[in-house]
């Protein structure tokens, strides 16, 4: 779970989004659920342990949700929660950035 250390609303929301590979796999799961082999094709670069540490995390934070199907072989599926899908309009906010500067 994120530790607060501060009353600073900016610094808790830079806390839960703390590394570049957070920020992709909300990129991806703000279309829909998505099962775990199909994160680690769509973020490019990850590790797979890296993948499973940042899941975890995201998880524990409340900010996705990991549902488990009883089937064979084991399927899983990551989405968004309803405090996950309020990152969003930060993560819209960052891709109008990025399209209006990363070329300058």
């Amino acid at each position: 779970m994120v530790k607060i250390y501060t009353n600073c609303p900016v610094e808790y929301t830079a806390s839960i989004i703390s590394n570049k590979w957070k920020v992709l796999i909300l990129r991806e799961l703000i279309d829909g659920p998505k099962r775990y082999n199909e994160l680690n094709r769509k973020v490019v670069g990850i590790s797979a342990k890296v993948l499973t540490q940042n899941l975890r995390t995201l998880e524990k934070d409340g900010i996705i949700r990991r549902e488990v199907y009883p089937v064979i072989p084991p399927k899983v599926e990551y989405s968004l929660t309803t405090k996950g899908n309020g990152l969003t309009g930060v993560l819209d906010m960052m891709k109008e950035f990025g399209l209006k500067y990363k070329d300058r």
